[in-house]
């Protein structure tokens, strides 16, 4: 009789230890108010994952969490003195110029604690494998690893390439937190446009070559797509100085929207680079027609009437 007994509070206390166990979705949602209060890698952060990984090991939250913890941690500042006058598309935190008139700006960087990174790169891994369909997931770990590569961002760029691949070609459906439904073609645009223009900013070689190659990729599943096009005109007209060819690109995209202020606006700042008075006066009707800027409309139309 003895023996049953115990055994009935065994099974009630285990019961009620069940009953009591904290689910994901509340340690998500305390996650989100200590986060939101300390930072993601602040004080009591580190504990409470453990708890959390210790409960649910495969659970994408978590797996999110862990990442953002170790990928946060893992990063320190440092400044760095250069001959430039930007460095990853920032100005100098202190420009200065010696006596012998050399450049020495310093400006802030970021370096990484390698085995941390690693960490938070397994972390986000497991969660992708785990929830493959999840595009926020994908952008975390491009955005890291654009961060930790700096000038030479080619892991982040085989990731990227990848995405459009598996966009358009493997058809994947991606979903994202906050939209309803599968991730539209528009919004995948605007993301990859987005790191276009990170790239871009960046203003090193090899990311103005990655600039070129993600458009180029989004120009192959979105023919003419007047934005990628744009991009490619900004490539030639910025990076390579060939004006000849940039004109080519942008005109194209006037051909069909003859609207595009991008195209517009660049076709002017290369016919004034070039001097070109005929090529200015072609494109600044245009841009007067359709600028919704009423500064840029009075400049431009006193510019034309000057000339």
């Amino acid at each position: 009789m003895m023996k049953r007994i115990v055994i009935t509070l065994v099974a009630l206390f285990a019961g009620i230890s069940l009953s009591a166990q904290t689910t994901a979705e509340e340690y998500k949602s305390r996650y989100d108010l200590l986060s939101a209060k300390v930072g993601m890698a602040g004080l009591g952060v580190e504990t409470l994952i453990g708890k959390w990984e210790k409960d649910f090991p495969d659970d994408p939250g978590m797996l999110e969490a862990k990442f953002l913890f170790y990928s946060t941690k893992s990063m320190s500042s440092r400044v760095i003195q250069l001959p430039q006058d930007r460095y990853l598309g920032r100005d100098p935190l202190i420009p200065y110029t010696d006596s012998l008139g050399v450049k020495k700006n310093y400006f802030e960087d970021t370096v990484f604690d390698e085995s941390m990174l690693s960490v938070a790169d397994k972390s986000i891994g497991r969660a992708i494998a785990i929830r493959p369909e999840r595009l926020d997931y994908r952008f975390a770990r491009i955005n890291y690893l654009m961060s930790y590569e700096k000038e030479s961002p080619d892991m982040a760029m085989q990731e990227l390439l990848g995405l459009v691949q598996q966009t358009y070609k493997e058809k994947q459906a991606w979903t994202f937190p906050g939209v309803e439904g599968p991730v539209s073609d528009a919004a995948f645009q605007a993301f990859m446009q987005d790191y276009c223009y990170s790239l871009f900013k960046l203003g090193a070689p090899r990311c103005f070559e990655g600039f070129r190659e993600l458009s180029e990729a989004m120009l192959r599943y979105r023919k003419d797509d007047p934005v990628f096009l744009d991009n490619l005109g900004s490539y030639y007209l910025v990076y390579k100085k060939d004006s000849k060819t940039a004109l080519k690109y942008y005109n194209k995209v006037l051909k069909k929207h003859p609207d595009d202020l991008t195209a517009l606006r660049n076709c002017i700042v290369l016919a004034r680079h070039e001097k070109n008075v005929k090529l200015e006066k072609k494109y600044l009707p245009l841009l007067i027609q359709y600028s919704d800027n009423p500064t840029e409309k009075a400049s431009s139309e006193a510019r034309l009437k000057a000339m």
